[in-house]
């Protein structure tokens, strides 16, 4: 017996068919990496995928409204007095942990005619430099490390954790850390 069909709400559940649409997409790429079919990620969300096109024309839409959830998150941490860049690298590495194909992604830059990827990392290349002054001061790093540093780091993080079965990667990513901290502590 077919599975019921869905009854179409229209425009009124657009909102909520993207929303379910990133969701699937960070769960499907995290665990099936950033070339699982889209069919995959419009069947996790519940949605037909004229309903995913109709959102995300392309695999890059798709993961860049996953990005811009992860860079908006990472920015509001960093808006809170306070916040040092060793909470905003921990957030990073969590998110990494998370999902190790969006990291792939922007370090790889697929094809991507309209720079799109190039700007969310700038955002992030942004925040962190803006983070630095006072993680100078406080001696959390040495005064040569760059914002692109820190990317490079993250970014090798993430490469030694798309090798890492999921449930080691926590262990992974502290033990990576560990000797990191050592190349960027003074």
């Amino acid at each position: 017996m077919p599975p019921p069909r869905r009854l179409n709400r229209g425009p009124s559940a657009a909102l909520e068919n993207r929303a379910a649409l990133v969701a699937a997409a960070r769960e499907v790429f995290a665990t099936a990496g950033y070339d699982a079919p889209l069919s995959m990620v419009s069947r996790a969300a519940g949605v037909g995928q004229g309903s995913l096109y109709r959102h995300f024309p392309d695999r890059i839409s798709l993961a860049m409204a996953v990005f811009e959830d992860g860079v908006t998150e990472l920015e509001a941490l960093a808006a809170r007095p306070g916040t040092t860049l060793t909470e905003v690298l921990a957030l990073m590495t969590e998110q990494t942990i998370a999902s190790t194909a969006f990291v792939d992604m922007v370090t790889t830059l697929p094809i991507d005619p309209d720079h799109r990827i190039l700007g969310v990392r700038d955002r992030v290349v942004n925040l962190l430099a803006s983070m630095l002054p006072d993680a100078r001061r406080a001696g959390a790093v040495r005064a040569d490390v760059t914002a692109d540093d820190l990317v490079l780091l993250i970014s090798m993080l993430a490469a030694a954790l798309a090798r890492t079965p999921p449930p080691d990667r926590r262990r992974a990513a502290e033990r990576v850390w560990d000797l990191l901290r050592r190349g960027i502590e003074p």
